[in-house]
């Protein structure tokens, strides 16, 4: 069984634009291809790397709804007046619903999303450590580590899901697959200039970004660079630009290991 990329394979042999159609032309273009061994194939995901990727959405998941419920708190203390609390969960939580501001009903919502803060706390450190661990021992998470600012986590993140580079032709096309390059001026007016296509998967480009926050510290190889990135566009653009260049130096990485950095391992079990 074979699963080629449609658009990739309409463009073989006929034209450079990549729209797959499902005539009877096509069908005898893609049995050509077949035929020729020239088949351009896509990309199926081992066992543990979509293992890796759900348990990465699962943790995001988590990691978000904690969020919501931080929100609740904040949002419950500013409808009853109460003094707001830049750092909820620092220092005493019962100043949180001690309050006498607050009216019962008040105190219970607070009391309650703590409560569930509590439990997703558990959660996320539990699915933290499981990729964490995994980390650890995968050899693509090993290699991308030897970036400054890639950590275990964000490691396993991005190896999950930048998946194998060696289905892109260039590290421009790893960029464009993040979401992490610019828009140009669309003709039919629908499109704005200089903007970020956000077309990637969302966990990847914060992957991304959050490593490449780490240019800004003056160990980092990149520091210069972004230095003249902030002086120039500003700080949240040069981290940009920074993550644009370790998207690149991540697919070489992975590449170069060619069918290690997908090779399988045992279970690892978190200490």
């Amino acid at each position: 069984m074979h699963v080629a990329d449609p658009g990739e394979a309409a463009s073989i042999g006929r034209s450079h634009k990549k729209r797959a159609k499902t005539d009877r032309v096509d069908a005898r273009h893609l049995r050509g291809l077949l035929e020729d061994h020239s088949v351009p194939e896509s990309w199926v995901p081992p066992p543990q790397a979509l293992e890796a990727r759900a348990l990465v959405r699962l943790y995001s998941d988590l990691v978000q709804e904690r969020s919501r419920w931080l929100q609740r708190i904040h949002a419950t203390l500013f409808h009853h007046g109460a003094l707001p609390q830049r750092k909820l969960l620092l220092g005493d939580r019962d100043l949180l619903h001690a309050s006498p501001a607050l009216s019962p009903a008040g105190r219970e919502a607070i009391e309650a999303a703590l409560v569930v803060i509590d439990a997703l706390d558990g959660q996320v450190a539990r699915v933290r450590a499981q990729l964490v661990a995994f980390a650890a021992h995968q050899p693509g998470c090993v290699e991308l580590q030897r970036e400054y600012g890639v950590g275990r986590l964000y490691a396993v993140i991005i190896w999950a899901e930048l998946g194998d580079t060696a289905r892109f032709s260039s590290s421009d096309d790893a960029v464009r697959h993040t979401g992490l390059d610019i828009t140009v001026h669309s003709s039919d007016g629908k499109r704005t200039a200089r903007r970020l296509t956000r077309q990637g998967p969302p966990l990847l480009r914060w992957a991304l970004y959050e490593a490449a926050r780490h240019a800004s510290r003056t160990g980092s190889p990149d520091h210069e660079y972004y230095q003249r990135a902030a002086a120039r566009v500003g700080a949240q653009r040069a981290t940009l630009s920074v993550a644009r260049k370790l998207t690149r130096r991540c697919h070489h990485r992975l590449r170069a290991l060619g069918d290690q950095a997908f090779a399988a391992l045992p279970d690892v079990q978190a200490a």
